[in-house]
């Protein structure tokens, strides 16, 4: 294979990255390449922005980031703005390129690019897509299920996955990549304001972590919340904290971006456990990320229904209309303390902690009973670590339409106290 294109997406890191490792050694040239895809700044069907500018700052910085990652080894990161069935073919002629390497991903939108990229390629090229699996902590070849046989609960998916799957180890990062084409434009990465944001995205102060996005950033966030301030073996009593920077890990959004992989974590915990000590708290972090892999294969299995009003679970309850009733729940004005300062956290800084979620989650779909598509689509555009699969089936579950056996609901002034 002379040339290869690696077309990035979620996946923004150079560590455990299969497709651009393959790519590299056994192709002569590696084209990386990542595409604005201006369907990403539209709306949503509820009129929000589909990402606000917490999120595309971080994605930026992530680009930024990965730019100078590839250039260290030699090579460039290609960046176009526009729909990558557009791109990708046009830079496969460009450049006599065969195969074109990524990520294969769940969320219904992505596979629908993913379709209409294979199909203009075939249509228009000899290239084709080569799928690679690296969005989860167990391989979804290694996971014990069929497509549809995957349990709707995740107790018993935590149980099978653990007693019957080995988690792949990671995979080094090339050791160098060649150079682009000397005629090839690599593209500037545009700033936010090219991109039509007012906002600069940068959270408030007060925020948790000021969130800066990359590959760089994210391992030195895990060393800092794993070595450094030594706060893993403490992680399960701390976690369904508030307030500061360590009382949980808040690797989502590196996660989320792809910068850094599940694999990458559990290897240092696994570490940690060998050099320091391995507790409820160590397992913990596993556990959490079990959850995440959850998420994915439900998201895998139900396809659009994660996405349906009646949700996964195909339950019909009458939700509300009240436009009024929403915009104060969005915006921090109902009057009920605890859900006010965490809707008011996640508008100035993109990030709320995972008990606040819950708590404000319950308070829409459950106690104003309005419909949960609109809290997750706000969660959408407002999250500087918005996942799909995540996020939608974490509202589905605390809409009661999703995967909760039990049906909670959430006392939130129990919860305030």
């Amino acid at each position: 294979m002379p040339t290869t294109i690696v077309w990035f997406r979620n996946d923004l890191r150079i560590r455990d990255h299969e497709a651009l490792r393959d790519a590299t050694r056994r192709a002569d040239r590696v084209i990386p390449v990542y595409c604005l895809d201006p369907r990403h700044v539209g709306t949503t069907r509820w009129g929000f922005d589909k990402t606000g500018p917490f999120r595309a700052r971080f994605l930026l910085e992530s680009l930024r980031d990965l730019r100078t990652s590839l250039q260290e080894l030699g090579g460039n990161l290609v960046v176009r703005q526009g729909q990558p069935e557009n791109v990708l073919p046009a830079l496969v002629k460009e450049t006599s390129a065969a195969p074109v390497h990524c990520f294969e991903e769940i969320g219904t939108e992505e596979s629908a690019v993913e379709t209409a990229v294979q199909r203009a390629l075939e249509t228009e090229t000899d290239a084709r897509l080569a799928y690679y699996w690296g969005k989860t902590l167990y391989h979804i070849d290694d996971i014990p299920f069929g497509r549809d046989d995957i349990p709707d609960v995740y107790t018993p998916f935590r149980k099978k996955v653990e007693k019957r799957c080995r988690v792949r180890d990671t995979v080094p990062a090339p050791e160098s990549i060649s150079p682009l084409p000397d005629d090839l434009d690599p593209g500037t990465i545009p700033s936010l304001a090219d991109l039509g944001f007012e906002d600069d995205g940068v959270p408030d102060e007060r925020s948790v972590l000021p969130f800066r996005g990359g590959e760089t950033r994210g391992l030195e966030r895990m060393r800092t919340y794993i070595w450094t301030e030594d706060c893993l073996k403490k992680y399960k009593k701390t976690r369904n904290g508030l307030l500061g920077a360590n009382y949980s890990s808040k690797f989502s959004a590196w996660l989320a971006h792809g910068c850094l992989s599940p694999r990458q974590i559990r290897e240092e915990v696994t570490r940690y456990e060998q050099e320091r000590v391995s507790n409820k708290s160590t397992y913990w972090m596993l556990f959490e990320l079990i959850w995440s892999d959850f998420f994915t294969f439900i998201g895998w299995k139900h396809g659009n229904r994660l996405f349906a009003q009646s949700g996964p679970m195909r339950k019909n309850i009458d939700w509300v209309g009240d436009d009024d009733a929403f915009r104060r729940w969005a915006s921090g004005t109902t009057g009920i303390p605890f859900v006010d300062a965490n809707m008011r956290e996640l508008n100035l800084s993109g990030f709320m902690s995972n008990r606040g979620r819950q708590n404000v989650a319950s308070m829409l779909a459950k106690s104003l009973r309005l419909d949960w598509r609109m809290g997750a689509s706000y969660f959408e555009s407002q999250l500087v670590d918005y996942e799909v699969t995540s996020n939608w089936g974490n509202w589905a579950y605390s809409a009661g339409v999703g995967n909760d056996p039990r049906d909670r609901y959430f006392n939130i002034v129990k919860q305030a106290k």
